[in-house]
């Protein structure tokens, strides 16, 4: 795993990318529908394994499911013995999800599927790889 710097500085440039409407509409899992932004509807429904970065530098991993309808998907995270759920809406390629903390957590789809993601106002990673 690249360590917090390296990934950020990635994130940083997905995102940045993900706000061109050419780079939006381009590969990626789903797609094939439309929302009201004009912008390909990426499909994300799925289980996926989890690795992060918390804000104070520790690793943590565990699995996530995602469930969508339409743009809004709900989120269930098991890190440890720990559960989470929020729900958020994908654009384009950026899905923001709403987990009940300050700051939203807000991943990138990457064209293989993976979902790159930052929370805690950027200080923390997290990446997930479908299964």
């Amino acid at each position: 795993m690249p360590n917090r710097r390296q990934f950020a500085a990635g994130l940083t440039a997905l995102v940045s990318l993900a706000a061109f409407p050419a780079f939006a509409q381009g590969g990626g899992q789903g797609g094939g529908q439309g929302n009201a932004g004009g912008s390909a509807l990426r499909g994300v429904a799925g289980t996926y394994e989890l690795r992060g970065l918390n804000f104070d530098g520790t690793e943590y991993y565990g699995q996530a499911r995602l469930e969508q309808q339409g743009a809004t998907v709900r989120v269930f995270w098991r890190v440890g013995r720990e559960t989470y759920t929020g729900e958020g809406r994908i654009d384009g390629r950026v899905l923001t999800v709403d987990w009940g903390a300050e700051d939203p957590i807000v991943y990138v789809l990457m064209p293989d599927g993976e979902l790159h993601g930052t929370w805690a106002d950027g200080r923390a990673l997290e990446k997930l790889s479908p299964n």
